[in-house]
């Protein structure tokens, strides 16, 4: 039923509440140049009759002219707006459509596919809840593709679909769709997007679009639009953090004084306690006005007027947070950066920032690092080309209440603006400032001073004679892997050996770290580098007094692992326990993984959280087809081989 059809049956008034009432879904499609993103749009909209007869006429006429499908309607025009993209025949800028079904309220844009428009592409992923990926069956993944995924994961956008699209041109053929998918798989590990759903498509033939295709029997999922008005997004919102930014205070008349803006996240009520920054000053609430009339209380994203009980000092720029919940107050702001401009960011550059309602000057005083998009590996580099991605530190003049762009999208971005031209040459997403990272800094920093030199001097016992006393050479064994990949099994077998042997052996696993030193950590990605740094920091003390250590940490990522090991020194040896996440999962008799699958926890290894195998690990031990006592002495024996354990 379209939606004229209801509103001749409904009425004008009936069927606007009915449709005020339905779910925004706010979506992209991106992917590289000719996959068929156009096309796709413009198949769902004439396929589920949002097209008004007058521009369908016109789309006829523009086919005649610049259209690519012969006789047929080139439905891509319905999307190609600009005069530019017409003759090209590419997307240049973003499109937005929008339109609604019974279900749902879309709002759908189609950015560009070309690299030089990869700005375009962030700055319409930006706002989205969902992220169609199309990829043309006869190319596969290509770099593109993963550009357009990488960014989409960095904006936040945790709903992927991959549409795997222009199946007739390879006879609708299952095994290329596995091969894609499988392809496509390996490479989304390394990125944080909980639910990625495949769907193979024609969209120029209208398969698997808005309707179940024929020619493809063996694919048993919905077809893309009943997956777009099924998919659950609610849950996606920050409803818990009160992140108000004041856009203007206003004062009609000296009785009123309010506060206005749109809620960045959270819930606020009548009668709450709030706590204004920068100037840390309290007070209550006293009144949500809108257009409508006043409220009881509001929720993201709603622009309402805020009056509090007391006159405190508040003007634009600043923020209303909870007493008990507040953002991070910081100068000095960490961040990922997409780059816009045609001239290359270099650290030392002074741009305008600009973050939520605040706008104040911030010099780039660091670029620690670009990311390949290809492979999502770390290159050090001296400056961001236009449409890179890397990680820079910023300095601003004045102080921001930032929060991670992972927690609060709304208080964890900011774009950069240059001061002559008044451009916008940068978007920026907030990474959680690590303990891990600021410990590592100090530490590098007080080893360049020397101090590391005068703790040396001042021992009276060498390591050595502490070796020749313990009648051993210490060493540090850094078990990985997968959850119940058999980690603490080995660790505690060895140690038992060795104490047989005399020798002084201490183990560390997660649950021992957890309940002491480590116990004010969570689980955050930041809390668990921490966790495996300080891991690292005991290990190698426990080397200086002579004691082997065996660390078993699932440790995911292989750039931590290296820095446990540019911690620790000589003597780490990193075992990897080679296991699948299907025997992991065998395993489980805690539910680690059936409680991760069902959505009761997050961040799990393996499930919605990646895991790096190593590459150079001096023992892989294969705990699927291997016993414990087997895998034991393969490790014994390397112990033996390299002088660290007594033939």
């Amino acid at each position: 039923m379209t939606y004229t059809t209801q509103l001749d049956e409904l009425g004008i008034e009936k069927y606007l509440a009915k449709y005020g009432e339905r779910e925004m879904l706010k979506l992209l499609t991106c992917g590289s140049v000719d996959d068929g993103k156009s096309t796709l749009i413009g198949r769902l909209l004439y396929d589920s009759g949002q097209v008004h007869d007058d521009v369908l006429e016109a789309t006829t006429k523009a086919s005649d002219k610049f259209g690519t499908t012969g006789k047929e309607v080139d439905l891509a025009l319905l999307v190609d707006g600009l005069q530019a993209e017409r003759e090209q025949g590419i997307t240049i800028d973003v499109a937005y459509r929008y339109f609604a079904t019974d279900r749902r309220k879309f709002v759908m844009a189609d950015t560009p596919g070309h690299v030089q428009y990869t700005r375009n592409m962030a700055t319409g992923a930006s706002n989205c809840d969902l992220a169609v990926i199309l990829i043309d069956a006869r190319q596969g993944v290509l770099e593109q593709t993963h550009r357009h995924s990488f960014i989409c994961s960095l904006l936040g956008i945790k709903h992927f679909v991959i549409a795997i699209n222009k199946m007739d041109l390879v006879d609708y053929s299952q095994d290329r769709y596995e091969e894609i998918r499988a392809a496509y798989t390996e490479f989304a590990a390394r990125l944080q997007v909980p639910d990625i759903h495949f769907i193979p498509m024609s969209a120029l033939i209208g398969e698997n679009v808005v309707h179940r295709g024929e020619s493809m029997p063996w694919f048993q999922g919905s077809p893309l639009l009943n997956h777009l008005e099924t998919v659950h997004v609610g849950s996606d919102r920050n409803l818990l953090d009160l992140r108000f930014p004041v856009q203007n205070v206003l004062r009609p008349n000296l009785d009123f004084r309010g506060y206005s803006g749109t809620l960045a996240s959270g819930v606020v009520r009548v009668g709450d306690k709030i706590t204004a920054l920068p100037s840390g000053k309290q007070s209550t609430v006293k009144t949500l006005e809108t257009h409508d009339g006043k409220l009881e209380e509001a929720f993201a994203p709603m622009a309402v007027v805020m009056t509090l009980d007391d006159e405190i000092d508040i003007s634009r720029g600043d923020m209303i947070v909870a007493p008990n919940n507040a953002p991070t107050l910081t100068n000095g702001v960490e961040a990922m950066l997409v780059w816009f401009h045609d001239a290359p960011m270099k650290p030392g550059a002074s741009y305008l920032i600009k973050h939520t309602t605040s706008q104040t000057s911030a010099t780039i005083t660091d670029l620690r690092y670009r990311i390949n998009v290809n492979d999502l590996h770390r290159e050090t580099v001296p400056e961001l080309a236009m449409n890179e991605v890397g990680r820079i530190h910023l300095e601003c003049a004045r102080p921001l209440a930032v929060d991670a762009y992972t927690k609060n999208r709304g208080t964890g971005s900011f774009i950069l603006i240059d001061r002559m031209s008044n451009a916008t040459v940068a978007a920026g997403m907030i990474v959680e400032r690590k303990i891990a990272e600021d410990a590592l800094q100090r530490r590098t920093e007080s080893y360049d001073a020397g101090s590391n030199v005068r703790l040396q001097d001042k021992r009276k016992v060498s390591s050595e004679q502490r070796q020749q006393r313990l009648g051993q050479k210490p060493f540090v064994l850094w078990i990985t892997g997968l959850p119940r990949s058999g980690k603490s099994s080995i660790a505690y077998e060895l140690e038992k050996r060795l104490f047989e042997q005399q020798k002084f052996v201490q183990v560390l696993d997660g649950e021992i770290l957890r309940l002491g030193i480590n116990r004010d950590l969570g689980f955050s990605g930041a809390d668990r580098w921490e966790n495996q740094r300080r891991a690292a920091e005991l290990a190698r003390l426990n080397l200086s007094l002579g004691v082997s250590t065996v660390v078993a940490l699932v440790s995911p990522l292989g750039f931590e692992r290296q820095q446990a090991r540019d911690i620790v020194g000589d003597g780490f040896v990193e075992v990897f326990c080679d296991a699948s996440l299907e025997t992991c999962e065998g395993r489980d008799t805690h539910g680690l993984y059936e409680r991760a699958r069902n959505g009761e926890i997050a961040n799990v290894t393996g499930i919605d959280a990646p895991y790096e195998a190593p590459t150079n690990a001096e023992i892989v031990l294969d705990t699927e087809k291997h016993d414990l006592k087997s895998n034991l002495q393969k490790v014994v024996d390397y112990l033996k081989q390299n002088g660290l354990l007594d033939s």
